[in-house]
């Protein structure tokens, strides 16, 4: 082999090796724009009614017609024709689909940002609620100390107020007693006056009866 075809089989391998990488490096797409021409009945040669329906259009099927594959349709604007079956599909296209399920995942983003964001408020909630439930756990201790306290000093009250009316009602029977007895002596003291009024009556009585039978005796004379 020649030098010189050697080199050119080696510019020819690189060359080719270039281009294979450009057209390696180039990334393309088949697109899905699509037009059908709507006709006034079932077969291509029929007058056209519209140029073309873009794909995605929503339609609705009045009839089929299988020997030509036609079908008579319906637009949204009240346009009625016909055109091939194998353009129709029954459900959304792939565009259509993606929109839809792309307008799906922002609603369930906004969604989920929604629940997190509830969830959070929810828990500092959670955490407002358990120190305010710790608060009040501390306010109601503090309350039943103050009505043990309560209760204690109630029943202690109580005691003495039993007590002193026990003490009330001892003291008005030591009264009554006292008064009965206060009585008695006055009634012994009158007693023991009036008997001694009538001791010193009987013995002053007794004196002048004395001092009479003295005087009404017969005296002797001195030489007697």
């Amino acid at each position: 082999m020649k030098k010189t075809d050697f080199l050119i089989g080696l510019l020819l391998l690189s060359g080719v090796g270039l281009n294979a990488t450009a057209r390696a490096a180039e990334t393309a797409w088949i697109s899905d724009n699509l037009t059908v021409p709507l006709r006034s009945g079932p077969s291509t040669s029929h007058r056209i009614l519209h140029r073309g329906l873009p794909s995605g259009t929503e339609l609705t099927v009045l009839a089929k017609d299988p020997d030509s594959d036609f079908v008579q349709i319906l637009t949204s604007r009240g346009t009625e024709g016909w055109l091939p079956s194998q353009y129709l599909v029954y459900q959304p296209i792939a565009r259509d689909q993606l929109a839809t399920a792309k307008r799906r995942i922002e609603e369930l983003t906004s969604t989920v940002s929604q629940l997190k964001q509830q969830l959070s408020d929810l828990s500092q909630g959670k955490n407002q609620a358990d120190s305010s439930n710790s608060e009040m756990t501390r306010q109601i201790a503090a309350l039943e100390q103050e009505l043990a306290e309560i209760k204690r000093v109630s029943a202690g009250a109580l005691e003495l107020s039993e007590q002193n009316l026990e003490l009330t009602e001892l003291n008005g029977r030591l009264r009554a007693e006292v008064d009965e007895l206060v009585a008695s002596i006055t009634q012994l003291e009158d007693n023991a006056r009036e008997r001694w009024l009538l001791i010193g009556g009987g013995l002053v009585l007794i004196g002048l009866v004395l001092g009479f039978a003295v005087k009404s005796r017969p005296r002797r004379s001195a030489w007697s």
